[in-house]
C-alpha cells in the first residue's frame, strides 16, 4: 500500500475498501444514516514454528506490525537476523523467520494485561532492558512540533473519515515520514518499529508523534526504539513520566494547537517559536481554549 502523500514516506489511506465497512443506523432523529466504521480483524503471529499472540487490528501492514510486536516484546535481539516474514490472508496469520532458534515459553506464561486500547499485551518484565539505557539526547524545536501537529492534524486519515482509531507518526526534525493507524496505539507504534527495522532506520533523530496516552508501556516502547521524543495530543501517566525522565526521553504531552506541556526533557527543548493568536488552521482562539 504505497502512499498517495509527497510529505510522507508512508501515509494513511483512508479509501482502502478492506479498512471500512458501510453501516446503516438512525441518527438522534430517527433518520436513516450509513456510515463508515472501522474493521477489525485478528493477526496471529508466530515466530518460527511457535505461535506468540493474536491481536486485533485494521489489517493494513501485517508484516511491519509482527515485525514491530516481536521487537518491542524482546523476542527479536539485536543482531538477530530475519530470514523472511510470510503473511497469509485467507487464515489472518503472519510467520517471522529467523536464521536462529527461538524458545519464548517463559516470556508468554508472563503475560502483563494493559492499559492499552484494544487491550495491549506486554510480555516479561515490562522493565527489562531499561536499565543503564540512556537515550540520545537532540535537540526537540519548538517550531518543529508545532509544524509536525499541523501538518499531521490536517492529512487525509481514518481518523478524519471514521473515528475509533489510533495514529503514530515517525518524524525527522519538522517532517512526518511515516503515518501508521490502528485500533490501538500499540499496534501502531509496532508498525512503526516494524518499518525501522525493515528499513534500518537511525532512531536517534527522530520524534514520535502519538494521538494516545503516554503511559508507562508507550514510553517503555519508545525507549526500546531508541528515539529520543515522544509527543502526544493526549495526557500522561506518572509511571511514563518517571520512566521518561530515568531513560532521558523528552516527553510531551496535551499538544493543541500551539499549547503543550513537557514533562521530561525541557533542557532539550529549543524555545525558537512562540504561540500565536490564532490556531494552525486560522481560526482565532478563544481565552478559554
Amino acid at each position: 500500500m504505497q502512499s498517495r502523500n509527497d510529505a510522507y514516506l508512508i501515509a494513511p489511506d483512508p479509501g482502502a475498501p478492506r479498512l471500512t465497512r458501510h453501516v446503516t443506523g438512525t441518527d438522534q432523529e430517527g433518520r436513516v444514516q450509513q456510515i463508515r466504521v472501522v474493521e477489525e480483524r485478528p493477526l496471529t503471529i508466530y515466530l518460527n514454528g511457535q505461535e506468540i499472540v493474536t491481536a486485533m487490528t485494521i489489517g493494513d501492514y501485517p508484516d511491519y506490525l509482527a515485525l514491530g510486536f516481536l521487537k518491542n516484546q524482546g523476542m527479536l535481539r539485536d543482531g538477530e537476523r530475519v530470514t523472511g516474514v510470510e503473511y497469509d490472508e485467507d487464515l489472518e496469520v503472519v510467520v517471522v523467520r529467523t536464521d536462529t532458534p527461538t524458545s519464548h515459553e517463559e516470556k508468554l506464561k508472563k503475560k502483563t494485561r494493559t492499559s492499552g486500547c484494544a487491550v495491549g499485551t506486554v510480555f516479561g518484565d515490562m522493565m527489562e532492558g531499561l536499565e543503564g539505557l540512556t537515550l540520545p539526547a537532540p535537540e526537540v524545536r519548538v517550531s518543529w512540533l508545532y509544524t509536525l501537529a499541523k501538518r499531521i492534524n490536517t492529512t487525509p486519515s481514518l481518523y478524519l473519515e471514521a473515528g475509533a482509531i489510533h495514529g503514530t507518526v515517525l518524524c525527522r526534525q519538522d517532517r512526518p515520514l511515516v503515518y501508521m493507524e490502528d485500533v490501538g496505539r500499540h499496534n501502531a507504534v509496532d508498525k512503526i518499529a516494524g518499518w525501522m527495522l525493515s528499513e534500518g532506520a537511525d532512531p536517534g533523530d527522530k520524534i514520535l508523534y502519538t494521538t494516545g496516552r503516554l503511559t508507562s508501556e508507550m514510553v517503555i516502547k519508545c525507549a526500546h526504539m531508541g528515539i529520543p521524543a515522544l509527543v502526544s495530543r493526549s495526557g500522561f501517566t506518572v509511571w511514563g513520566v518517571e520512566i521518561a525522565r530515568q531513560v532521558g526521553l523528552t516527553l510531551v504531552g496535551r499538544m493543541r494547537g500551539e499549547r503543550f506541556t513537557c514533562l521530561s526533557g525541557e533542557d532539550r527543548l529549543v524555545r525558537d517559536a512562540q504561540p500565536r493568536a490564532v490556531a494552525p488552521d486560522g481560526r482565532r482562539r478563544s481565552a478559554d481554549v
